[in-house]
């Protein structure tokens, strides 16, 4: 198990998360008090991505945040490096896909589970060596991922290579609480009570453990606004949200 003060490997990151995939979504639900569906919601707006655009969510998962950008008509493409979490999602986007298909009378594609034109597509793929073309995408995403990746920077580099110019990254993070008693109370539930509800409910409650520290280790908003700048980033602001235990960062290539 790799921890926070370790290097993060990816064979390690991707195993844990490999093993937390069947229960993750739940899970994610549970420890955020329901307040995860409420950032995929303002990722989506911030983002604004709609019909005719190209959207690559990077760390999505079991592709749930996905989901969000195809919901306003865009053509969105899961991508993660742990194969556990894009099987569990495809089985169960692709079940309930095939079931609308066949009430619908049409073939089964890669379409999101509910009434909108966008396309939902798959990818296992490293942050650091993207498998896709230069400029490919109109928009690029990653939620809650960022923080796993071995280098920064590098991995902020190679999504602005697969960004058209004129294209956005959006960036949502845990990131540190404005109000210092509030941010104080914060990092103790992260690294005190998010574990102890771990291993409660989940069959993996050291990966928890890593991801609480993760987080408590993560730059705060500014500095991440800067090593978003010198990955070649322009027009880097952000937005806090649950009075900054999340932020979003939003950038352009020029």
């Amino acid at each position: 198990m790799a921890r926070a003060d370790l290097d993060k490997q990816p064979g390690d990151v991707a195993a844990m998360f490999d093993g937390i995939a069947p229960r993750y979504d739940l899970l994610n639900d549970i420890l955020s008090l329901g307040q995860v569906r409420l950032w995929r919601r303002a990722v989506a707006r911030i983002t604004g991505a709609g019909p005719g655009d190209r959207v690559l969510d990077l760390a999505a998962g079991t592709g749930t945040s996905t989901l969000t950008f195809t919901a306003t008509g865009a053509d969105a493409v899961a991508c993660d490096f742990s194969l556990g979490m894009l099987q569990a999602g495809h089985s169960r986007w692709g079940r309930r896909s095939a079931k609308l298909a066949r009430e619908q009378g049409g073939p089964g594609a890669d379409r999101p589970p509910r009434d909108s034109a966008g396309r939902l597509g798959w990818a296992a793929g490293d942050a650091l060596r993207l498998p896709f073309r230069d400029e490919a995408f109109d928009a690029v995403t990653i939620s809650f991922g960022l923080r796993n990746v071995a280098d920064t920077v590098a991995a902020l580099a190679e999504m602005r290579r697969v960004t058209r110019p004129g294209g956005r990254l959006v960036v949502c993070e845990f990131s540190t609480i404005t109000i210092a008693p509030v941010d104080m109370l914060y990092r103790r539930y992260l690294l005190h009570a998010l574990p102890a509800i771990a291993r409660r409910v989940a069959r993996n409650p050291e990966a928890y453990e890593y991801l609480a520290e993760s987080i408590v280790d993560w730059p705060a908003q500014r500095e991440l606004a800067g090593l978003i700048t010198a990955a070649g980033w322009s027009a880097v602001r952000w937005r806090d949200l649950s009075m900054g235990a999340v932020a979003v960062h939003v950038a352009r290539r020029i």
